[in-house]
C-alpha cells in the first residue's frame, strides 16, 4: 500500500501564503495564514522569521514553478523561447483566479520598495529582463537590452490587462513578434 506522505509546516505556510497572499493580498493575517496552513504561529516562527520572510519564500517558490511554463527545448531559437514566455502568460491568464503577476501585486501593494518582498519582486522582475535579453542578444537584436524592457513591459502589461479587463490578453503574442521584427531577431 502506498504511504501518503503530509506536506511539512513549512510546505504548508508557503501553499497558503501563495493562496492567500495572491488571491486577497500579502495583508493578511498571521493568524488566518496559520490557520489556512493547519500549523500553529509558534510553528511558523519556528520556521520563518516572520511573515515577511513568508512572503518572500512564497514569491521565490512561485517563481520557480513560472519559470517551468517557459520552458523550451535548448535547441529551441531565442525567438522561439522568447515567444514561450509570452504564450505561457496566456495560458495563465486563462485559468481561474489569474490576478496578474504575484510580483508586481506585492510590490504595489506593500509600496515599500526597501521591504524583503518587495526587493525579491523587484530580482524577479530583474532577472525576467536579464533572460529576455539573453535571448535577444542570442537571436541578433540590434538592440538586446532595450528590447528586452519592452519586453517585460509588454509582460507587466498584458498581466494588468488581463485583471482589469477581464480578458486574456491575445495581443500579446503578435505585439511581441512584431517588437521581435523590429529589432531584427532572427525567425
Amino acid at each position: 500500500m502506498p504511504t501518503v506522505t503530509t506536506p511539512k509546516p513549512r510546505e504548508r505556510l508557503i501553499a497558503a501564503a501563495e493562496t492567500l497572499f495572491y488571491g486577497e493580498g500579502v495583508h493578511v493575517g498571521v493568524d488566518r495564514l496559520c490557520d489556512v496552513a493547519g500549523v500553529s504561529k509558534r510553528s511558523m516562527y519556528q520556521h520563518f522569521g516572520g511573515k515577511d520572510e513568508v512572503i518572500v519564500e512564497m514569491l521565490k517558490v512561485r517563481a520557480a514553478r513560472l519559470a517551468e511554463g517557459w520552458t523550451t527545448p535548448e535547441t529551441a531559437s531565442p525567438r522561439r523561447r522568447i515567444l514561450a514566455v509570452f504564450e505561457s502568460l496566456q495560458d495563465q491568464a486563462t485559468a481561474a483566479g489569474f490576478m496578474g503577476c504575484p510580483f508586481v501585486n506585492v510590490a504595489t501593494e506593500l509600496k515599500d520598495p526597501e521591504h524583503p518582498a518587495s526587493v525579491a519582486a523587484l530580482g524577479y522582475k530583474v532577472g525576467l529582463t536579464a533572460m529576455l535579453e539573453d535571448f535577444a542578444r542570442r537571436g541578433g537584436a540590434d538592440d538586446p537590452e532595450a528590447l528586452a524592457v519592452q519586453l517585460t513591459m509588454v509582460f507587466d502589461g498584458a498581466c494588468a490587462y488581463s485583471v482589469v479587463r477581464g480578458g486574456v490578453p491575445t495581443l500579446a503574442v503578435p505585439a511581441v513578434e512584431a517588437l521581435l521584427d523590429a529589432h531584427g531577431v532572427s525567425r
